[in-house]
């Protein structure tokens, strides 16, 4: 039989798998001899067998029961113990960290009885009396399902203008009377007095936590996997509410927003943790600690540089002082900023802790994207409202809500938000992720708001004292007087917690201009520099770019690309060129024909020099035509109305247009005549193109020409196009590789014949995950695509990251049996895919030569094939 309970004893960090990462940093913490409360560890495998199965695993209920008699043996009390009870906290904990997404409960083993026996033990009435407000609230709320609202109603109700610490005891033990009485009315039941059903049902109550709503929508977000499941925390309670010399406070070892080493983290005097975290009470800074308790924030101190020595890293801690007696309550490697991982990242190395190596796995090319955007510009002349905390930067301007429905149902209809909350709470987690960014007028740099925008790399301003939010009014007052409504626009800057009215200009970030060629000179772009360049030291995978225009190549050149995959035809048939290809497809005669592509041909020609001097001894891979050309005629009804209000007036031209519309119309364009199909049917049209990649090759000097034929299927299709293509370069004295685009299924399983005519492949993973799919992308997305994410059918979408099961797997067929026929085949990858992190690591595993994406998602392909190289695996890295 499976062990489903550990001692803290007996665990390790090394264990998170099975004991998530609470269970196994407390197990940590307390071997290295940091004062921990004792406790165990229910394992995240009776979770996935009780979410399984409907129930707890066999003989898990008698390994709970040993080791509470074991804890009660330790403590020497026992759970619930009317003269001096011992109480126990019960807390979620996933292998990766989702903060505030599970339940916790407080103070289980409270009921009428022990509440006396704990007032009596702590000689603090109003200790006890809110100790067991705090059980019924949260269990209530968490375990049993009450709305929590009535309980917070009937706290303010009784309150009225005082703070939460001016209540009494008298104060208190009437609102548990009243709790209780919510409870009665809402469940049709007292509320549970035996400690051990408590403890018990709030088990239970975790575990049915991984399921809930914003614990879903929090995976999907970060890409966690849904089957993990959370283990649960049972620790003897140490209590920060005993008084002023208690409290309970969060601390970072290095700050999580810059990177910069100091002291950083909240304190609140006389308070649970829960109150730092949901921000209902404002913090003060946790220097303000020395003054409050000397010892204990020494001893603090000491304690944040064991754990960041043993951890190697930045770490993130939660500790309660006891009557001055500082205990550690959790430690986790700590959630930062894009900017914090790269500068904490060179910090350690620097300090001897981790090598390059490690600094460049411990980021990731999505924090490199976010160092990318731009920042804001602000004036003198730009209306800034007020000031907060800077809880996790960038620049974000959109419409004021205030409330999360109201933020997904704006955003939904493509508007720009802002979520602006008193504090937010994880119900608020739909608008967190639909909004540009968040604002808060409580909680600090550790409350809900600021760890989960930190970990989402979204922008967010907390604690913004100033303003008076009023979420019912839909409405927030700032000083001055001036009221900024729903729908009202504003921006808020992460990075100095500038709260402005209106929309503010933006500029370049460092990091953007330091990709544009600027020296390297602040902190942080010498971080990006030093990382960038050993990434680039171990990386096996070439970068390359998909860029149409001189200007585009040119950019990503200077961003780092080693050449261009993929270089798309049909863009240079836009615009006033579009007549051209109207001649070319109303040519009655070959001779009529021929001279439509004969103006078409120097055009081309003239494209492909600038490409090619821009990338002057890089290779450019250039794709024949291969969008239908329907898409470059007008809109079949917009010239039929044409045509028919010009009656017998209308042009000779617009009419043979028309006739030719129809003709080409096709029910699904994206299988019909498009790509290799039309060099077979059109004579002349690949000519034409080929004639000018080697006309505009021979007048660029160290040009390095490839042609890419778009869409085969059969190799007897690349063979006559090749065949035509190798007698005019011959003819031109150009050298030039000829290869296919991979995106029909049938060419990645044929992929040892086809490699036969081909001297490179390159995967088209946007038209192969449609048709390995049979998605017409354009018309799934928007019609059922947020249906399979809500389902579990997609842990993301196919078309954001490759699919490894169905399309990854003809991936790897292809080359496999493409190098079997040609061991020197060179294989990349041209889709949008070639710049996802995950899919950069997936075409690095299956051996690919080189990624090609856009010309900003560069430098995230050359980091992410630079992590690719030194872990050879997905990183765990959230």
């Amino acid at each position: 039989m499976p062990k489903y309970v550990y001692d803290f004893t007996e665990g390790n960090k090394d264990l998170k798998d099975l004991l998530g990462g609470k269970g196994a940093n407390l197990a940590e913490m307390t071997n290295i001899g940091l004062p921990v409360p004792p406790g165990f560890t229910i394992t995240t495998e009776a979770c996935r067998h009780y979410l399984g199965h409907g129930g707890m695993p066999e003989g898990l209920e008698g390994e709970i029961g040993e080791h509470l008699a074991a804890l009660e043996a330790r403590m020497g009390k026992r759970l619930g113990q009317a003269d001096d009870p011992l109480l126990v906290s019960v807390r979620s904990g996933a292998k990766f960290s989702m903060p505030g997404m599970m339940e916790t409960v407080l103070n289980i083993g409270l009921n009428d009885d022990s509440v006396l026996g704990l007032a009596k033990q702590s000689g603090n009435d109003r200790f006890a009396w809110d100790s067991y407000r705090r059980l019924i609230q949260m269990f209530g709320k968490t375990v049993l399902d009450i709305d929590g609202e009535l309980f917070e109603d009937a706290m303010d109700d009784l309150k009225g203008e005082r703070e939460d610490t001016e209540l009494d005891a008298a104060d208190l033990q009437r609102l548990v009377e009243t709790f209780k009485g919510i409870v009665r009315e809402c469940t049709g039941r007292d509320f549970p007095a035996d400690p051990r059903e408590q403890m018990d049902l709030a088990v239970k109550a975790v575990f049915d936590s991984w399921n809930a709503p914003r614990a879903i929508l929090y995976r999907r977000q970060e890409r966690i996997p849904a089957d993990l499941g959370t283990a649960v925390n049972v620790v003897a309670m140490v209590f920060g509410n005993m008084g002023p010399d208690s409290g309970t406070g969060v601390a970072f070892t290095r700050d999580p927003g810059s990177g910069r080493q100091g002291v950083y983290g909240d304190y609140l005097r006389n308070a649970q943790g829960e109150d730092v975290v949901a921000g209902i009470r404002n913090t003060v800074p946790l220097q303000e600690l020395e003054t409050i308790n000397p010892q204990a924030y020494r001893e603090l101190l000491d304690i944040m540089a064991t754990l960041e020595r043993h951890y190697r890293d930045l770490c993130d801690i939660e500790f309660t002082i006891e009557r001055g007696k500082l205990w550690m309550l959790q430690t986790r490697v700590g959630k930062r900023t894009a900017a914090a991982a790269f500068c904490i990242a060179t910090q350690l190395v620097d300090e001897g802790l981790i090598d390059m190596d490690e600094a460049v796995t411990r980021v990731t090319g999505d924090q490199l994207a976010q160092l990318m955007f731009p920042r804001f510009a602000a004036t003198a002349g730009d209306h800034r409202l007020t000031t907060g905390m800077n809880a996790s930067p960038g620049a974000a301007a959109g419409r004021a809500v205030f409330s999360s429905e109201r933020a997904v149902e704006l955003a939904g209809q493509g508007e720009a938000v802002i979520l602006v909350r008193r504090e937010t709470n994880p119900d608020d987690l739909a608008g967190m992720i639909a909004a540009h960014g968040v604002l808060t007028s409580r909680g600090g740099k550790t409350s809900h708001a600021a760890v989960v925008a930190r970990g989402m790399g979204k922008t967010c301003v907390c604690g913004a004292e100033e303003l008076e939010v009023d979420p019912h009014a839909r409405r927030f007052t700032a000083p001055g007087g001036v009221v900024v409504n729903e729908g009202d626009v504003i921006s808020i800057d992460g990075g100095t917690g500038a709260v402005y009215l209106g929309e503010v200009p933006v500029t370049a970030s460092p990091v953007a201009k330091y990709f544009e060629g600027e020296p390297a000179e602040d902190e942080l772009v010498q971080a990006v520099d030093r990382i960038m360049t050993h990434a680039d030291s171990v990386r096996r995978l070439a970068v390359w770019a998909n860029a149409d225009t001189p200007e585009d190549a040119a950019r990503a050149r200077r961003y780092g690309a080693q050449g261009i995959g993929l270089c798309r035809t049909e863009h240079m048939f836009l615009g006033e060129r579009r007549r051209l290809v109207e001649d070319l497809i109303l040519a009655a005669t070959p001779e009529e024909r021929q001279a439509a592509l004969d103006a078409l041909e120097p055009l081309q020609t003239g494209d492909f020099t600038g490409i090619f001097a821009a990338m002057r001894g890089l290779p450019v891979t250039i794709r024949l035509i291969d969008p239908p050309l329907h898409e470059f005629l007008p809109d079949l009804t917009d010239l039929a109305v044409k045509v028919a209000l010009a009656g017998d007036g209308a042009d000779d031209r617009d009419r043979r247009l028309l006739e030719e519309v129809k003709r080409l119309h096709e029910q699904n364009p994206m299988l019909g005549l498009r790509g290799v199909r039309l060099g077979l049917t059109i004579p002349g049209l690949f000519a034409m193109q080929v004639r000018a990649i080697a006309a505009a090759a021979r007048q660029v000097e160290d040009a390095r020409a490839e042609i890419m034929i778009p869409l085969a299927g059969a190799v007897q299709e690349l063979e006559i196009v090749r065949e035509e293509a190798e007698r005019i370069l011959a003819e031109a004295g150009v050298a030039a590789a000829i290869g296919t685009m991979i995106e029909v299924p049938r060419a990645a399983l044929t992929a040892g014949q086809i490699a036969e005519a081909a001297e490179f492949f390159s995967f088209g993973t946007n038209d192969l995950t449609q048709m390995t799919w049979g998605f017409s992308r354009d018309d799934v997305e928007s019609a059922f695509f947020g249906k399979y994410l809500d389902l579990g059918v997609f842990g993301v979408s196919p078309f954001e990251s490759i699919d490894r099961e169905g399309v990854g797997r003809l991936m790897r067929i292809a080359v496999e049996e493409g190098r079997r026929a040609r061991p020197d085949l060179k294989i990349g990858i041209c889709g949008e895919h070639g710049g996802d992190p995950d899919s950069v690591h997936f075409c690095h595993e299956i051996g690919l030569d080189y990624v090609s994406c856009s010309p900003f998602r560069i430098p995230v392909a050359r980091l992410e094939a630079g992590r690719a190289a030194l872990t050879c695996a997905q990183s765990d890295t959230r």
